[in-house]
């Protein structure tokens, strides 16, 4: 399934920490499908943001490190008071999150007249993150339902659709990784019609290198019970 001219109303936003070597594949291969995009590089230590520009995104920068939750909200900040946009979509940079993913969800929100559209791993069998980081993340996912009172599979998903509505009731404070449950917490309280879609998340040894680590997964978990 694909937006064709359609996507011209919807941002993808990006936070991005020291991803040089994959964000220009990452940006050019969204575009595709995604013309609009920003990036918000959060004060990166390599040439992260140049990348970025080079394969056609719009960048943010913050002038020190705030963490994931800051780039998102400062992303969704910017497509907010610049733009027209009607759909934002919150994509990884570490190319573990599939464009066709993201088309299928904005599709189905539009189609369905969604507010929210939260992408989901564990609707199918397709995305393999091995068994101890499977029973944390559902850890994760059972207390993220307690406290917001939906009933998600997966809880922790960057790749979500949000109408513009949806990104309109977001007001993010937690910068580090319980900005996951922050997030699903103030959708919640939108009272705004939503849905969950099967995705597959593409681990690879990069990616994992880069924070889809088992110890990430914990930190997620401590993130979340602190919440």
């Amino acid at each position: 399934m694909t937006l064709s001219s359609r996507a011209e109303d919807t941002w993808l936003v990006i936070p991005l920490f020291n991803e040089a070597s994959v964000i220009e594949g990452v940006v050019s291969g969204a575009r595709a499908t995604f013309p609009h995009i920003v990036c918000v590089d959060d004060a990166s230590t390599d040439d992260s943001a140049a990348r970025a520009e080079a394969a056609g995104a719009v960048v943010v920068r913050h002038p020190f490190n705030l963490g994931q939750g800051a780039a998102l909200q400062t992303g969704m900040r910017y497509v907010l008071e610049a733009t027209d946009a009607a759909y934002l979509v919150t994509f990884d940079a570490d190319g573990q999150h599939r464009v066709e993913d993201a088309a299928a969800m904005v599709d189905r929100a539009r189609t369905e007249d969604l507010g929210i559209v939260f992408g989901s791993r564990f609707l199918d069998d397709r995305t393999r993150p091995g068994l101890i980081k499977k029973i944390v993340l559902k850890a994760a996912v059972w207390i993220t339902n307690q406290q917001t009172g939906l009933r998600l599979t997966d809880a922790h998903n960057g790749l979500r659709v949000l109408r513009r509505d949806a990104a309109e009731s977001l007001h993010l404070h937690q910068n580090r990784m319980a900005h996951a449950t922050e997030i699903v917490l103030q959708l919640s309280r939108s009272k705004l019609s939503w849905a969950e879609h099967p995705v597959h998340i593409i681990y690879t040894d990069y990616s994992r290198s880069k924070g889809q680590s088992l110890m990430n997964s914990v930190n997620i978990l401590v993130d979340t019970l602190l919440k």
